[in-house]
């Protein structure tokens, strides 16, 4: 998951490029899931599943020169265990 804030004034250029990269950037078995565009801290929130951290980061400097980027990484909540991992 990649919450982030545009550095420019967004504009029909700007996101357009940028979902081109998400669309075109799948390289080293990243799979995007979804994007929103949020109201708050952050404009927008990529979801995609790498297959590693280091993949993850990749994806996250491909866009650095249009957004401030804060990657978290996330793992699905176990109904047997709603609280988390023990």
């Amino acid at each position: 998951m990649a919450p982030a804030t545009f550095r420019q004034e967004l504009s029909e250029d700007v996101v357009s490029r940028s979902l081109k990269d998400i669309e075109t950037g799948t390289e080293g078995g990243v799979r995007y899931l979804g994007i929103y565009w949020t109201l708050g801290r952050y404009d927008t929130v990529v979801l995609f599943e790498a297959p590693s951290e280091k993949v993850a980061m990749e994806v996250a400097l491909r866009w650095l020169d249009r957004m401030e980027i804060e990657t978290l990484v996330a793992m699905p909540a176990d109904a047997a265990s709603p609280a988390g991992p023990e």
